[in-house]
Order: C-alpha cells, then structure tokens, then sequence
C-alpha cells in the first residue's frame, strides 16, 4: 500500500502525488535504461507517481534517458503523471555565432519545444506544461494561444508557471479560461522569498497549491558553514529528536509541507533510499511553535 497521497492541485486541475520526483540530474546518475525503469517502478509503488522534467536539463537528455525506459514498459504511462517545462535556451555553440542563454516563451518557441519533449519522452501528451522562468518578452496573448492549440490538440491536459511572481502570475491567469494548477518555486528553511514576497499568498487564496523546488537548498543545509546554516542544523538536530524523524532531512521536508498553501514537496536525489527518507516525512507531526523555531534559526532573531 503506498504511503505518499494523491492531492487536487488547483480546482479544475489534476491530482498529483503529495511528493514529485525530479529528474532534472537523471544524466548524472549513470544508470542505464533498466534501472531508469527499475528506479521509476520503486517511487510509483510509494504513491510517487508524478514526475518532473524540462526541455533544457542537460539540453533535453534526460527527458530522452526517461523516455527510453518508459519504453521498456509502455504500461508505466497509465501509472505516472509527467510535468515538464519550456522557455529556457541555452546557448548552441555555432562556429562564428555567439549567443546568450535566453529566455523565449513566443507561440512558435512553446509549440516546438512541447513537441520536442513529447518525442524525446516518447509520449504523446503531458499531464502538465510549464512556463519555467518568467520572460520579460512574455506576450501573455501569444502563450495563452499556445496553450489552447496544444490542449485542442490533446498534447497537454493542464498548463502552469514556475518562479513566477504574483503579478506574472496573474498577468498570464488573465489571459487563460482555465486556472493554472501550479506556480513551482523555491521553498526551503534558507530562501524565504516566495513566502515573503506574496507568491504563496495569493496560490493560498487561489487554492492552487505550488511545487516546491530544492526543498533541502542544494544541500547547502547540510554543507555550508554559514552562521545561519550552522544555527539551521542545530535547530534541525534538535527537532528531529522531538519528532522521532530519522534525518534532519525529513524535518526539512516535513516544515516545508506545513505551510498552508499545501506545496507538493520535489524530491532531487535518484537513491532510493534518499526518496524514501523523504516520504517518511509525511508523517511527522509539526507544531507552529517548531515551525517558527526554524524560522528563528534561519533568520537568527525572533520574530518581531
């Protein structure tokens, strides 16, 4: 019986597990097609069956690497919800041309892109789709467009935004007859912009529930020896005893789910047992006082 839950990400929108697994290091994990398959086959059977991905990690490779173990057993499509994202171009190297890693979120850039991806996936839709930097070029008219043709089509069931503000995010809303389901940003005891700057306000007051990225800072929780992380780690240390966790790791997980605008927490490592560590998590029991004692921590003074 798998332990990690099915949860409504936005109304009108799809359920998603409460934890996503990303993919966006899969190069890096040197496992050929078999173990690909064998490692997506172990977090499906936890109830992690939503899967991130995104045409520019490693220049579309690793969504070629997933699709060539989907294709050793086609059946895993059914089980899994796939999310990927578009808008980001790096830079091609060109004898006599030199360009700038950019953003392009034009109608023509978002089709292509989405097409490329399905082909690399080996699939023939996306659960959901994702506008994944802000693009100060963005003509929200031209994306809603792009949108539209791709679900007509059936290549995309839902369509959402990542590092998105507020105000972009709703510049793009405008635009669209159904709500997006996701704003994905980053969440975490280090950065606390996006639940400083309104960004999961306003996903609270839409009830659309954000995907929090480097939930565990890059490992920099771990590794710095910053005052603020030293003081993060003995706070961690301290709550992990009070919650019976095994790992400091699962109280980050577990303060980054606490927050009311329900995130669905991504998961970066490809051990398995990195990713159980993770679900593990969603059992803890978090009080408002050790939440904000890690805040404390963080912020090393209390609140106002």
């Amino acid at each position: 019986m798998s332990s990690v839950k099915k949860v409504l990400m936005a109304p009108q929108g799809p359920e998603f597990s409460q934890l996503v697994q990303g993919y966006w290091r899969l190069g890096a994990w040197n496992m050929d097609p078999q173990a690909r398959l064998s490692f997506l086959k172990q977090h499906v059977e936890m109830g992690i069956t939503t899967v991130d991905h995104a045409a520019i990690y490693d220049a579309g490779h690793c969504e070629t690497l997933f699709g060539e173990a989907l294709r050793l057993d086609p059946a895993m499509r059914s089980k899994i919800e796939i999310v990927s994202k578009f808008g980001i171009n790096g830079i091609e190297q060109t004898v006599g041309e030199k360009r700038v890693s950019h953003y392009d979120s034009s109608k023509q850039a978002i089709l292509t892109s989405t097409e490329n991806s399905l082909k690399r996936l080996g699939v023939e839709q996306l659960d959901a789709l994702l506008v994944h930097r802000p693009d100060f070029l963005m003509d929200a008219d031209q994306v809603a467009d792009a949108f539209g043709e791709l679900q007509q089509s059936g290549k995309v069931k839902h369509f959402g935004v990542s590092n998105f503000t507020a105000s972009q995010f709703d510049l793009l809303q405008s635009r669209l007859d159904k709500p997006l389901i996701t704003n994905q940003v980053e969440i975490n005891p280090i950065n606390f912009s996006a639940l400083e700057d309104g960004t999961c306000d306003q996903l609270q007051q839409y009830r659309v529930r954000p995907m929090a990225w480097s939930c565990l800072a890059g490992g920099g929780i771990f590794s710095e020896q910053t005052d603020q992380a030293r003081r993060l780690r003995g706070a961690l240390t301290e709550l992990a005893d009070e919650l019976g966790a095994d790992s400091i790791e699962q109280v980050v997980f577990a303060w980054v789910l606490k927050h009311p605008s329900n995130p669905v927490g991504l998961i970066g490592s490809g051990k398995i047992e990195r990713v159980k560590e993770a679900v593990a998590a969603l059992a803890l029991q978090m009080n408002t006082e050790q939440w904000y004692r890690v805040w404390v921590a963080s912020k090393g003074f209390a609140v106002p």
